[in-house]
């Protein structure tokens, strides 16, 4: 018995419920992220076969031509391409190969909302802009440093409006899609898609910016490192067939193998050895730490530095001691005596104040 076709509804409902399960998980790195990311991509382009299959989309209608249920399905292409930019990949041509799917994406779904007249003027203007010239696309034309925050900050407070919208029609009773207003319904499905495209512009913004950085990135060559890889085989089988190699640097392993001569018969060093002057050095240099130990003790060290000169005795207490005077000593008296006399003389003949010039009256 052969399986029945899905509904479009159906369908769409489980890709949705993959893209919200997918929006509140962090382990974007785990292979369940992985798996429901390739499902909710595979039930989205099923979408997209059913939309073609039924001809959903016609671009001889208008808006007011599409039922209410449909306008959601206007949001698959956007969808995909959401989903698109969390694609994980292993090198730059595989990212750029994403942003182009991407890119790709976001077309089709800008073209289907132009071609319905949905998108606003200011958009239906980025749009304009898009399509002259795709790669150097910015929703900032003017490079005017304040005119460009003026604009950013435009751009925010537009989404947050936005959002702020949609997130009090999606708790108010009015807008159920079951049993709700169906213009109010209606409403609530438009607000969602010029969301949509106001993000959509903004994505379309940061892969031309991905791009240039993915521009600059370098490209491996695989033939050529492929033919790299097999001269090191063959090299290495060389080596070990007859000792020869090209290599001007020898390989670690050989330079250290203690089990092989020392010296070859023409007196070349085949591995790296250490002279020693005796055998009862090398056995002391065993358990030797590995700083160096001091040669003197800090007393045979002073003792050097007084004996240089090097070290100033005096002062303190030792220098306001005066010795006792000897008695005995008659000579070293009379030179104090006279010493003695002599500054009594030098003082009187010299009054205090007497050298100061300035300070007279």
């Amino acid at each position: 018995m052969s399986e029945e076709p899905r509904t479009l509804k159906s369908v769409f409902q489980a890709a949705e419920l993959k893209r919200i399960a997918l929006e509140g998980t962090y382990a974007a790195n785990s292979p369940t992220y992985h798996e429901d990311l390739a499902q909710a991509l595979e039930l989205y382009q099923e979408c997209i076969q059913i939309i073609n299959k039924i001809c959903l989309f016609s671009p001889n209608e208008g808006l007011e031509d599409i039922a209410t249920s449909d306008l959601p399905y206007l949001l698959v292409n956007y969808r995909i391409a959401e989903l698109l930019q969390k694609v994980s990949t292993q090198s730059p041509l595989e990212r750029k190969t994403a942003l182009k799917a991407t890119r790709d994406a976001y077309e089709r779904f800008l073209h289907l909302l132009d071609s319905y007249s949905i998108l606003s003027q200011s958009d239906s203007k980025l749009f304009t802009e898009y399509n002259d010239d795709p790669t150097s696309f910015s929703t900032i034309s003017t490079s005017d440093p304040a005119a460009r925050r003026n604009a950013k900050i435009a751009n925010f407070k537009m989404e947050k409006e936005l959002k702020t919208k949609l997130a009090y029609m999606q708790k108010s009773p009015r807008y159920l899609e079951e049993g709700g207003d169906e213009e109010a319904v209606r409403e609530l499905y438009l607000t969602n898609i010029a969301f949509c495209t106001h993000l959509a512009f903004q994505g379309l913004e940061g892969i031309n910016r991905e791009m240039e950085i993915l521009a600059q990135a370098p490209i491996p060559i695989m033939p050529q490192a492929t033919t790299a890889t097999v001269q090191d085989d063959e090299r290495r089988r060389r080596e070990l067939h007859d000792g020869y190699s090209d290599r001007l640097d020898r390989p670690l392993s050989t330079l250290t193998n203690s089990n092989g001569p020392l010296l070859s018969r023409e007196g070349k060093p085949l591995r790296p050895f250490t002279l020693t002057s005796n055998r009862q050095e090398l056995q002391r240099g065993v358990f030797r730490p590995g700083h160096n130990l001091p040669t003197m003790s800090i007393d045979e060290y002073l003792e050097e530095e007084r004996r240089q000169g090097n070290i100033i005795e005096g002062g303190g207490e030792a220098s306001m001691r005066q010795p006792e005077p000897n008695e005995d000593d008659i000579e070293k008296a009379d030179a104090e005596t006279m010493k003695a006399r002599e500054w009594d003389e030098f003082k009187e003949a010299n009054p205090r104040g007497s050298g100061n010039t300035l300070n007279r009256g």
